[in-house]
C-alpha cells in the first residue's frame, strides 16, 4: 500500500525550497497564512488511513502498485467515476468547501487520455513517459495542482499575436535533454502547498502557436518557478474554535522565469493540433469533479440555513421551506448530472474512463448559475447579525460578555453558546475572508457558466434536434425520434484528428 500520512505530507513541505511569496516577502511553506489550505490537503491523507473512509478514498492502482489514494488514480470504470464523485462530495462536507486536490487527479486523467491518442495518431511516445511519471506519482502518494489558465493579455488575439509573447506560457528553447519555458499561469489553487505542478495548455492553437503547445509536470519548488500567493483564511479564534475555522485556501499567480523542464517530464511539445483537446479534456474531468464538490457546498449552505431557522423558530414557515428546498434541489440535480455523466461514460484507448460531456457541462453550468442565489437565500434567512455580530472577545469580556450572550438568545431549549457558534459559522460563510473566494470559485472554478454554454452548444447535435420541430410542423415527416448520442468526447477527438478542432 502506497499511502502517505498527513504528518509525512507536512514533512515533505518542510523540506521544499522556499519559492512562495506573500505580500512581497519570500515565506516558508508552513507559513501560518497557508496553514488553512495545508490542513485541507492533510485531511485527504489522514482520512485515507482510517478504515471507515478507505472504501471511498483508497483504490487499487491499475499499474500494479497496490492500494493507492484515489486522488492518484486513473479512472478505469464507471464505478471509479462514481466513487470519485462521491468521495469529493463527502470530503468537501468535512472541510466546509473545496477539497483542493481534485485538480491533480483531473489533470492526470486528461493526460492519460490525450498522450495515448497523440501516440496513436502521431507516433510519439508521450504516453509511456506519462506512465512512468504516474508510477512515481502513485508510489509517493503526491498532491498536485494544475496550472492551465494563462494570463492571456489581449483576449481578442491568439497567443502568437500578442505584443508580448510571454503572455501565454511558451517554449523559448529546445534542447536534447528538455525545454526552457517562460510565462505565467493564474488561479492556481493550492500551488504553494502541493508536491507537483502539472502544466497544460489553456486553449486551442494554430500552427503559428506551436511554441505554446506544451504540457509538463515539475516539482512545485523547481528552479525558476515563483509562486506569488493570495491566501484566504478564517479569523483566528480564541474561544469559539470549530472544525471549519481550521481550513482555508491559497491561490497562486505562478511565474515560470525561464524554467528548464527535463525531457522525461514533457507530455506535449509543439503538437498544437492537440492543445485544445487536452485543454478541454482537463476541463471536462474537472467539471465532473464539480458535480461532487458543488453539491457539497450546497449541502453546507442548506445545512446552515436549516440550523439558523430552527434556532430562530421559523423553520416550519412555508417560505423558509421553499427557499431551503431550492438549495437542496440544486445540490441533487448537479449530483444527478454527475451520476448520469458517469453512467454514460466511455473508455478511451488508454483504458481511461471518460465522463459524458453534455451531462457534465449541464451539471457544472447549473451549479455556477445558482451559486449566488444560494448565498442570497442563506443571507436572507440568517438575517443581518452575521455581518454585525460583535467580535468574539467582546462576548467573553468581564463587562459585556454576559449581556451579549443574553441578547443573542433565540428559541427556548437551544443553548446560547450553540446560537453563538451558529452565527460565527454564518459570519465565516457569508462575510468572512473565505466567503468571497468560495462564491467566485462557484462561478469560475472549472470554467464559467459561459464556457459550459459554449461547450454544450458546440457538442450538442442541433441539426438532429431540429428534426423534432420539423416533423411536428410538417416540414419533414421522415422522422422517428431524437436521442442524443453519448459518445461526445470521442466525437471531439474526431474533430481534432480531422483538423477542425481549432
Amino acid at each position: 500500500m502506497t499511502l502517505v500520512r498527513g504528518e509525512d505530507y507536512l514533512a515533505r513541505l518542510a523540506k521544499m525550497r522556499p519559492n512562495v511569496y506573500i505580500n512581497g516577502q519570500l515565506v516558508d511553506r508552513l507559513d501560518e497564512r497557508l496553514k488553512g489550505g495545508i490542513n485541507i490537503i492533510k485531511e485527504t491523507f489522514d482520512l485515507a488511513s482510517l478504515p471507515e473512509w478507505q472504501e471511498l478514498c483508497v483504490t487499487e492502482s491499475h499499474l500494479g502498485l497496490g492500494k493507492i489514494n484515489r486522488f492518484c488514480h486513473i479512472h478505469q470504470s464507471k464505478e471509479d467515476l462514481l466513487q470519485k464523485q462521491k468521495m469529493t462530495r463527502m470530503l468537501c462536507q468535512r472541510v466546509g468547501g473545496c477539497i483542493q486536490r481534485c485538480m491533480g487527479i483531473d489533470a492526470l486523467n486528461a493526460l492519460s487520455v490525450v498522450t495515448k491518442e497523440m501516440d496513436n495518431i502521431l507516433g510519439t511516445n508521450y504516453n509511456q513517459r506519462f506512465i512512468e511519471y504516474l508510477k512515481f506519482f502513485q508510489s509517493n502518494d503526491l498532491a498536485a495542482c494544475c496550472a492551465q489558465t494563462d494570463v492571456k493579455g489581449d483576449r481578442s488575439r491568439r497567443p502568437h499575436q500578442q505584443p508580448d509573447p510571454d503572455l501565454y506560457l511558451h517554449i523559448v528553447e529546445e534542447r536534447k535533454d528538455g525545454i526552457v519555458v517562460r510565462g505565467a499561469k493564474a488561479h492556481n489553487t493550492a500551488a504553494p502547498y502541493v508536491d507537483e505542478i502539472i502544466v497544460l495548455p489553456t486553449r486551442a492553437l494554430t500552427p503559428q502557436d506551436r511554441a505554446y503547445a506544451v504540457a509538463f509536470a515539475i516539482p512545485a519548488d523547481w528552479p525558476g518557478v515563483k509562486l506569488v500567493a493570495r491566501p484566504a483564511y478564517p479569523r483566528k479564534r480564541v474561544h469559539m474554535e470549530a472544525p471549519v475555522f481550521r481550513y482555508g485556501d491559497a491561490e497562486s499567480f505562478t511565474i515560470f522565469d525561464d524554467v528548464f523542464v527535463p525531457k522525461e517530464r514533457i507530455f506535449m511539445q509543439g503538437e498544437y493540433m492537440f492543445a485544445g483537446f487536452l485543454a478541454l479534456m482537463f476541463a471536462h474531468f474537472h467539471r465532473h469533479s464539480y458535480t461532487g464538490c458543488k453539491p457539497a457546498i450546497s449541502d453546507i449552505i442548506a445545512s446552515a440555513a436549516a440550523l439558523v431557522t430552527e434556532y430562530n423558530g421559523i423553520e416550519k414557515l412555508p417560505h423558509v421551506q421553499e427557499k431551503i428546498s431550492h438549495i437542496i434541489g440544486t445540490a441533487e440535480l448537479v449530483y444527478a448530472a454527475g451520476i448520469a455523466s458517469a453512467h454514460y461514460s466511455e473508455k478511451f484507448s488508454s483504458g481511461t474512463q471518460v465522463p459524458d460531456e453534455i451531462f457534465t457541462n449541464v451539471g457544472r453550468r447549473h451549479a455556477g448559475q445558482n451559486i449566488y442565489h444560494e448565498y442570497e437565500i442563506l443571507a436572507d434567512l440568517a438575517g443581518g447579525l452575521c455581518a454585525t455580530l460583535p467580535f468574539e472577545e467582546d462576548f467573553f469580556s468581564a463587562e459585556n460578555g454576559r449581556l451579549l450572550h443574553k441578547y443573542i438568545q433565540r428559541v427556548a431549549g437551544v443553548a446560547v453558546e450553540d446560537v453563538h457558534r451558529c452565527y460565527r459559522l454564518l459570519e465565516h460563510m457569508i462575510v468572512g475572508d473565505m466567503a468571497g473566494v468560495m462564491q467566485v470559485a462557484g462561478i469560475h472554478g472549472g470554467g464559467s457558466p459561459q464556457m459550459e454554454t459554449v461547450t454544450m452548444m458546440q457538442r450538442y447535435p442541433m441539426s438532429e434536434l431540429k428534426k423534432v420541430a420539423k416533423y411536428l410542423a410538417g416540414i419533414d415527416t421522415n422522422f422517428l425520434y431524437f436521442e442524443r448520442e453519448t459518445v461526445t468526447p470521442k466525437k471531439m477527438l474526431e474533430k481534432y484528428q480531422s483538423g477542425q478542432g481549432n
